[in-house]
């Protein structure tokens, strides 16, 4: 136990047996609401003024559950600045996306124009290379190196704009895959109508493999629309990754076809050692031990089904979990993916959690008929939390069942601080995830808001602020909804506290070619 945390309370509680008490309430007395603040449902302040802290923490507990219901007051709509709204959406993400795009873009008007020979000659190449960056971005095995390499050699020493810029870079890696993916269906048309162009030298079946890769890519990329994705899960992926797989084999067909018939004399060279001194042999080959290789780790395990409300199942899985990691799942080997946050108490705890919120078909299964395997790919991804370790203290905000990719970091760490925005957690999330919370995060370092006891949603900026100036923290990580994410993360930005939301990037599911289903 760290030296921070012996002037506190202890309880004995077995998280796996779910026993536990309530926790702990700390109610407003009648001095606390006169005080609260017009147009809002948050008193004045949650926490201790600096000379209070060091004298009065133990008074001032942070673990708050508001059991009042108050008339919550109609909030006046914050008016955010142009400027801060164009930041906040040319992020790192778009940066990386305009960078490779643009400069892809560049190279083949370049090529179309007669000034750029070596696209021309190598356009396969071209095509190949952009799919294997974009897949590389996108692969586990390649994920998890890199966070462990800037985890462990860029932790908590280097300046902080340093270590946000490595956060930065690490969540919107996406950008790079968006921006490649796009650029090789482009360099692949580009191909394809060079190759008619040049009918008279080409072969037949040269130009029908153009044809069929084309289609294969372009309906993998449009079954990727957020209209489709998020409306027709199930259309999505069936289309997206199996669609994507025959693009593969054609796309195999097409390069060893291309690089084997030489239109000059108009003969085939089947001579393998020349086939494998192309460049786009190599690229396609990269690109299929990149997709292949996070299947090799797919595995059926035993799972424990907690259903503590209608609107939750709690997944327990065997074996502990570093913090900031996600995990997919399925009935199947190869159907229906989902990716949830993990909870875990560390890598040497005996189980770990997903909180599986009652959404779509396939979560509703888990509630009406619970299975006792899951299909699982044992390397989990790592997610933005996964970045904590680079930073001295922090604030993880959460709302609903945002708490399955925010709890790891605050149970594994004493120098996180949790914010959990909903409504009855505890009898919504069940004793499992109120034990964890009881047995690892003190009440100095937690705040509970019960939506529904309060009579609506806090000002959640006011306690962002007054969190991250008590807790002395340097950045916030914040999992919520749409709605709530833009609001924390513009209030964030104008108060100039460094902070990273849920990453919306519709830019990946409408142009990516290999997105998280494909690989």
């Amino acid at each position: 136990m760290s030296e921070e945390l012996k002037g506190y309370p202890q309880q004995p509680i077995d998280a796996e047996k779910g026993t536990l008490d309530p926790l702990p309430l700390r109610l407003y007395d009648q001095k606390d609401e006169k005080k609260q603040l017009p147009g809002t449902d948050t008193p004045p302040s949650v926490f201790p003024s600096s000379k209070e802290k060091d004298s009065a923490i133990t008074t001032t507990t942070k673990e708050v559950v508001l059991n009042t219901k108050p008339k919550p007051a109609s909030k006046p709509k914050r008016k955010v600045s142009k400027w801060i709204l164009f930041t906040l959406w040319f992020n790192t993400y778009r940066k990386f996306f305009a960078f490779t795009f643009g400069l892809n873009m560049i190279g083949l008007g370049l090529a179309a124009s007669g000034h750029f020979p070596y696209a021309i000659k190598f356009s396969g190449a071209m095509v190949v290379g952009n799919f294997n960056f974009a897949i590389l971005m996108r692969n586990e095995v390649f994920g998890r190196l890199l966070y462990l390499f800037v985890n462990t050699f860029f932790a908590k020493w280097p300046p902080l704009w340093f270590r946000l810029g490595c956060t930065s870079v690490l969540q919107h890696l996406g950008g790079i895959h968006s921006g490649c993916a796009l650029s090789g269906v482009i360099w692949l048309l580009f191909k394809v109508v060079n190759n008619f162009r040049n009918l008279d030298v080409n072969h037949d079946a040269v130009l029908i493999m153009g044809v069929v890769t084309n289609l294969a890519v372009m309906i993998s990329a449009l079954s990727a629309f957020p209209w489709v994705r998020n409306t027709h899960h199930n259309v999505f992926e069936r289309h997206h990754r199996f669609v994507g797989w025959i693009g593969l084999i054609a796309t195999w067909v097409f390069v060893i076809l291309g690089d084997t018939y030489d239109p000059t004399t108009r003969t085939w060279n089947l001579n393998g050692a020349a086939l494998v001194r192309h460049q786009d042999f190599w690229f396609t080959m990269g690109m299929t031990v990149f997709i292949a290789l996070p299947w090799c780790f797919v595995r059926e395990v035993p799972v424990e089904i907690e259903l503590p409300s209608p609107k939750v199942a709690i997944i327990r899985f065997k074996r502990g979990m570093q913090q900031g990691l996600l995990g997919r799942i399925s009935r199947s080997s190869i159907m229906e993916y989902h990716a949830f946050g993990i909870i875990s108490e560390g890598k040497h705890a005996e189980h770990h959690y997903m909180i599986a919120g009652v959404q779509g078909d396939f979560t509703k299964g888990l509630v009406h008929n619970p299975p006792k395997t899951l299909w699982t790919r044992e390397l989990k991804f790592a997610g933005v939390s996964n970045t904590s370790t680079l930073y001295k203290r922090g604030i993880r905000v959460c709302t609903g069942t945002g708490i399955g990719a925010a709890l790891s970091t605050c149970l594994q760490s004493p120098y996180w601080y949790l914010i959990w925005i909903g409504s009855e957690q505890e009898k919504t999330f069940g004793p499992t995830i109120s034990g964890l919370i009881h047995k690892h995060i003190g009440p100095e370092r937690l705040l509970l808001w019960d939506s529904k006891a309060r009579g609506g949603r806090p000002d959640t900026m006011k306690i962002v602020k007054e969190a991250y100036q008590y807790w002395d923290a340097e950045v916030v990580f914040i999992t919520s909804n749409y709605i709530g994410n833009s609001e924390i993360m513009q209030g964030c930005k104008e108060a100039g506290i460094p902070a990273f939301g849920t990453l919306w990037d519709f830019v990946r599911t409408i142009l990516s070619f290999t997105p998280l289903n494909l690989v």
